[in-house]
């Protein structure tokens, strides 16, 4: 029975305990004379004692009473010393954050993650691997992974997500591919080769081939690969042509190809699990991000 015991039982007996009377306890807890009432009734039938008989000095605890008041005290005591989530300073967390994110937002994100953590909270370990959709969610159920930056449409359901930011697309090439400031027009832009990049699972669709079918146009795609930085270096080997992130260039060796039309961009975003919207550090971690993004538009 002793299971049954809630922590307003345990209140009420500390508070008995203390003042003395059933009138005095109900005060500084405030509530009502027969509420307090009821609780004591109700300990005494869990507990099978009376627990606090009456004199006339008020009522005071039988001998199982006071055998276990200590223990109340100490259970009392233990529960007021409970951290809150947002009670442990930062400088004080002593964990592992652990990462994970594509190449774009490691490069855009995590080095001034890691920079703004070493400094606000030097005793937190960041640990990176490179995104994988596929079991994210159990692995962020599991604490195995804390946050994950990522474009929207990678994130699975049963994670929740933070907008960040929106990137947009730029047409490269490894030469130029037009005379002067004019645009290239979109039909021949598709005589060209193209190389897309795939973080998760391997396509050759990329992110613009139905924004290109909308156009009325077939685009050749020739080259699918996991890695934006990757891409970059194969686009200066090549004469492939690729839309990349904004703000991962300008890039050495690399040209920008103008054209009137562009695919829409995607939005960037911090994808966690529910369990973890308490964490001060993830909460620290959103603020920060969502400043530093900011900073950079």
């Amino acid at each position: 029975m002793i299971e049954k015991l809630e922590l307003n039982h345990l209140r009420m007996l500390s508070a008995l305990y203390e003042h003395g009377t059933v009138s005095a306890a109900a005060e500084a807890l405030d509530v009502s004379q027969q509420a307090a009432s009821l609780q004591l009734k109700r300990v005494r039938e869990i507990l099978g004692d009376p627990l606090f008989v009456r004199t006339g000095h008020g009522m005071v605890p039988t001998a199982y009473g006071q055998l276990i008041e200590p223990h109340v005290r100490q259970l009392l005591t233990l529960i007021h010393a409970m951290p809150m989530p947002t009670s442990i300073p930062l400088e004080e967390i002593e964990r592992t954050l652990s990462i994970s994110a594509t190449d774009h937002a490691q490069r855009i994100i995590v080095g001034d993650l890691i920079r703004e953590l070493r400094r606000a909270a030097p005793r937190v370990k960041v640990k990176i691997s490179n995104i994988e959709s596929a079991g994210l969610v159990r692995r962020m159920q599991e604490g195995e992974i804390g946050v994950a930056f990522t474009s929207n449409g990678y994130v699975p359901e049963g994670l929740l997500s933070t907008p960040l930011f929106t990137e947009r697309y730029v047409c490269v090439a490894g030469r130029p591919l037009t005379e002067g400031p004019g645009a290239l027009a979109l039909e021949a832009l598709v005589e060209h080769d193209f190389l897309v990049v795939s973080p998760a699972v391997p396509s050759f669709d990329g992110s613009a081939g139905s924004w290109f079918e909308q156009q009325g146009l077939r685009r050749r795609v020739v080259a699918s690969v996991p890695s934006f930085f990757m891409a970059l270096q194969y686009l200066r080997q090549s004469d492939m042509v690729a839309f990349m992130p904004s703000r991962l260039l300008p890039c050495d060796g690399l040209f920008e190809v103008p054209l009137k039309k562009y695919p829409p961009g995607f939005e960037v975003v911090a994808a966690y699990h529910p369990s973890a919207m308490s964490d001060s550090l993830l909460t620290w971690v959103l603020d920060c991000v969502r400043a530093n993004c900011g900073k950079a538009r």
